[in-house]
């Protein structure tokens, strides 16, 4: 399927964000010249309200879609927030699905997270472990709304024939990152303390002891994945897409790393009065390892590295 110019249309929805920008920099070195893009943000309209969304898809007519805008925050939002949380991605899921099925979107790839997994889980969790309990209390209203996703995934395949699928990611660090200390993700916050840390001739305090592990993806890395997924993998079940299990690091490796690229000479301190959080999240990758055995996943160092130098080099206009 394609456009009056015989070329695809993907239009990817909360595209000025994270993942967003990793695609739209994924994108330009390695277009195709049958596929034009958009990238839309808040600007093109207000995707919880269904005749906003309808006007959208009638301007920009999109043959694929990758579904990354969602309302999303931190654990405290969460947890006072249960209801809009849930509403608004409900809302936000509801109108971008229908409305593929309605103006005939050849594919559609939605992003769901591993915070959306059972809290009571055994680990490595794979994509056949998502509705296998409940997820954690703190995040419940935002996972049951990203955890349907994936049921009507397969409720439009069934009863419209549509080519919907979802991706899952593990943690995401990379430019034009949120680089927040109080509400940013691990890596974007470490990053901007070192760099507060050298610019004050301060300590590098971590919070926690250092030892919990987590996978980390760099953006681009997800970028190029996530384009293979809209391109090239057509089954409804999500795919998980992460690290191997071996590239699992402590967070103290991290903020080593982090210390390292920033070439930061001072203390870094471990404080271990405040808390560790879950010690390990290990999510198996099989499933894309079968269809790419031989990808090559950039070193969580040289994702850093990348992410140091656009942090230093946009400082004034970073999220932070």
């Amino acid at each position: 399927m394609s456009n009056e110019n015989g070329k695809s249309v993907v239009m990817v929805t909360g595209g000025s964000g994270l993942v967003g920008s990793g695609i739209k920099m994924f994108i330009e070195k390695e277009a195709k010249e049958n596929e034009d893009w958009i990238f839309l943000s808040s600007k093109n309209g207000d995707l919880r309200v269904r005749s906003d969304c309808e006007a959208i898809f009638e301007k920009f007519k999109p043959t694929h879609v990758i579904h990354l805008a969602a309302k999303v925050g931190g654990l405290f939002a969460n947890m006072a927030q249960k209801v809009e949380f849930f509403r608004e991605n409900i809302l936000i899921n509801d109108n971008i699905m229908e409305c593929c099925r309605i103006y005939k979107v050849e594919k559609l790839v939605s992003m769901l997270s591993t915070c959306i997994f059972p809290d009571k889980t055994k680990y490595p969790i794979d994509e056949t472990m998502l509705h296998d309990g409940p997820p954690h209390s703190s995040n419940e209203g935002y996972a049951y709304a990203k955890r349907l996703i994936d049921t009507m995934n397969r409720a439009y395949a069934e009863e419209y024939g549509c080519n919907f699928t979802s991706i899952i990611p593990t943690n995401i660090f990379g430019p034009h990152d949120n680089f927040s200390i109080e509400n940013g993700h691990v890596i974007p916050g470490l990053i901007h303390k070192c760099y507060l840390a050298k610019k004050n001739n301060t300590d590098f305090t971590i919070w926690g002891s250092g030892t919990p592990l987590r996978q980390f993806i760099y953006s681009l890395d997800l970028a190029e994945l996530s384009v293979w997924v809209m391109r090239d993998y057509h089954k409804p079940e999500p795919i998980t897409l992460s690290v191997d299990e071996d590239a699992e690091v402590s967070i103290k490796e991290v903020a080593l790393a982090v210390a390292e690229a920033m070439d930061f000479k001072g203390n870094v301190v471990f404080d271990t009065s405040k808390a560790d959080g879950q010690f390990k999240k290990t999510a198996c990758n099989k499933k894309l390892r079968s269809e790419r055995p031989d990808y090559k996943f950039t070193s969580m160092k040289e994702g850093i590295k990348q992410s140091v130098d656009w942090f230093i080099e946009n400082y004034e206009t970073a999220r932070k």
